[in-house]
């Protein structure tokens, strides 16, 4: 008799795929908000809107932690075939989700306020920043529930769900806009409105599927744990060090820019269109990151180490072939994406000159992206978060401070270290200390 069946290449492109597309949709949300604002016949609207734009992209990066969390959790309980768990951890993350976004609701002014102060933007801007602020922030319920939805989804090995939800939003957002804006006139509120709306939408979408999928999962919700403060601490022990986790992150990515700013404007134009082609990068191997993420949990749930590590195997084959063909296109056609990028010779010089990071750049990025994925699913946020201080505070800013008289290359040198530092960490970290842990059959 053969035994248990081992995840294939399918069972990584049945999520990855869905999970490509739907981070291919966000960039085409933000190019549509930029389209309709750019053409309104002043630049202050379209700064008005990119200043919020980052505002709330700070806030809810940071908050991403109740996706990647409720993901661990519900595949390691979907393994397992524990219905009652998967409806705890689902109402578990939107109870919290909920009371975050309260919070943001009630401290909204505060918030705007040091926004403004740090950005520090024209007055007619910082006007209209805060009017598109003051309307969208009503929309953190949607979005962080939005957040819960699609990991408790991609826990259940179903990426069609989440999909299905990014495109209800960002198609409904890009409709709107058109309409508010183009059509009725409205101008920062309308591109607002448009971004509250569309993130209900997709509330209603994700909703209606976990009713439908709940129903096909006998069991009762677990009221007492719900409602039991103490039932919350292990969500609150992976959670707030992915938090951590991610706030370290931001602040590399931060670091690289402002670092680049102090080299001087050509430099840091040139260093955001070099970041342009990283995140296009991350798009893909995010997609098969989110694959780990599932097949992973699943195996822990299962218990099975041999699912598991077969899973680690094929995610990364298929992260190190993207990462592959993404240097290879930025050898051939990287010049050709800064052109379009932007128009300035000053900068598209400058990016030409640094374009070989980005050349090697996803061959390296490959190995955290996709063991950020392993982790996930294995739930050992601590350890992550570990070696995301570790690589950010012992690697990249020392290297950086060594590499200083290297102007910008030692910038992207230092970046270039901190990447490698992280898959080499979690490599190692994952071999020794991770695997051995887990105690699978």
């Amino acid at each position: 008799m053969s035994g248990p069946v081992l995840p294939k290449d399918r069972d990584v492109w049945r999520i990855a795929a869905p999970m490509i597309l739907s981070n291919v949709s966000v960039p085409l949300l933000g190019m549509v908000d930029t389209g309709v604002t750019g053409h309104l016949g002043s630049a202050t609207y379209l700064g008005a809107v990119a200043i919020g734009g980052t505002v709330f992209g700070f806030l809810y990066t940071g908050m991403n932690f109740l996706r990647m969390g409720t993901t661990g959790i519900a595949a390691q309980q979907f393994g397992a075939n524990d219905n009652e768990g998967l409806r705890s951890s689902l109402g578990q993350a939107l109870i919290v989700a909920l009371l975050i976004a309260l919070a943001l609701l009630a401290v909204q002014r505060p918030i705007a306020q040091i926004a403004m102060q740090l950005i520090g933007p024209e007055q007619q801007v910082k006007a209209f920043a805060l009017q598109y602020f003051s309307i969208r922030i009503w929309s953190a319920p949607g979005t962080l529930a939005n957040f819960v939805l699609i990991g408790w989804f991609i826990g259940l090995q179903n990426a069609r769900v989440p999909l299905l939800i990014f495109l209800t939003v960002n198609v409904t957002n890009i409709l709107l806009d058109l309409w508010f804006v183009l059509g009725l006139g409205m101008k920062v509120d309308g591109v607002a409105l448009a971004s509250l709306i569309a993130e209900y939408a997709g509330l209603a979408v994700a909703f209606f599927f976990a009713v439908r999928a709940l129903r096909n999962r006998s069991g009762q919700w677990p009221l007492a744990q719900l409602f039991n403060v103490r039932s919350y601490a292990a969500f609150f022990a992976i959670n707030a060090n992915l938090l951590i986790r991610t706030m370290t992150l931001m602040f590399a990515f931060a670091f690289l820019t402002a670092q680049g700013a102090r080299l001087g404007g050509v430099m840091l134009a040139a260093n955001a269109v070099l970041m342009n082609l990283q995140h296009l990068t991350s798009f893909a191997l995010d997609g098969i990151a989110h694959s780990a993420e599932a097949l992973v949990g699943k195996a822990v749930g299962e218990k099975r180490r041999d699912a598991l590590e077969h899973s680690v195997r094929l995610a990364l084959k298929w992260s190190l072939i993207f990462a592959a063909g993404f240097c290879a296109s930025y050898i051939v056609i990287g010049p050709m994406l800064i052109r379009v990028l932007t128009d300035l010779p000053d900068v598209r010089i400058a990016a030409r000159e640094f374009l070989p990071w980005l050349i090697i750049s996803p061959l390296i990025s490959a190995w955290p992206f996709l063991y950020d994925g392993v982790y996930v699913g294995a739930t050992r946020a601590r350890e992550m978060r570990n070696l995301m201080l570790i690589s950010t505070i012992l690697v990249f800013v020392p290297a950086w401070y060594l590499l200083q008289g290297l102007g910008n290359h030692g910038l992207w040198l230092a970046f270039t270290l901190f990447m490698a530092s992280r898959g080499i960490g979690l490599h190692l970290t994952y071999r020794r200390k991770v695997l051995p842990a887990l105690e699978l059959r």
